[in-house]
């Protein structure tokens, strides 16, 4: 399976093409910009699959979608935990502090996922940050 689907139980054949059609369904409700919908199609995903790093950042980025921030933190940092190295994760937390106001916090996670993977809408992200600071810094009279 790719990292984009659920890993399914071995033993279990029928409830892991159950779980992957909940998978799709939810990543096609989000495409469709209906993230509470999507989010109810992964709760099952969510109970039965805990350790599936996908399914935990499909519901993160519907959380991010439905203005829902601090939950959205939380799926990305359960991400994170499950793997260090998803850059995607990173930058996805990152605009999420940053949309908390958290510009300190969503620089250092969105450097980070520069660093991982040097792409422009990472870089571009890392300077909207960074540009912020500063203007809030000048505007405070001192240092971030």
């Amino acid at each position: 399976m790719s990292a984009a689907q659920p890993e399914p139980p071995e033993s279990d054949v029928p409830g892991a093409v159950a779980a992957v059609a909940a998978f799709r369904r939810a990543e096609d409700l989000l495409e469709r910009r209906r993230p509470l919908d999507a989010l109810k199609a992964l709760a099952p995903l969510l109970e039965t699959e805990q350790a599936a790093a996908s399914v935990h950042l499909l519901a993160a980025r519907a959380f991010l979608a439905s203005a829902q921030f601090r939950r959205a933190e939380e799926g990305f940092l359960r991400v994170l935990e499950l793997d260090p190295s998803d850059h995607y994760a990173r930058f996805a937390l990152g605009r999420t502090l940053q949309r908390q106001s958290r510009l300190v916090e969503a620089r250092t996670q969105l450097r980070m996922a520069a660093a991982m993977d040097p792409r422009p809408e990472y870089q571009e992200a890392l300077g909207e940050v960074s540009a912020n600071i500063a203007v809030r810094s000048d505007l405070a009279g001192g240092s971030p």
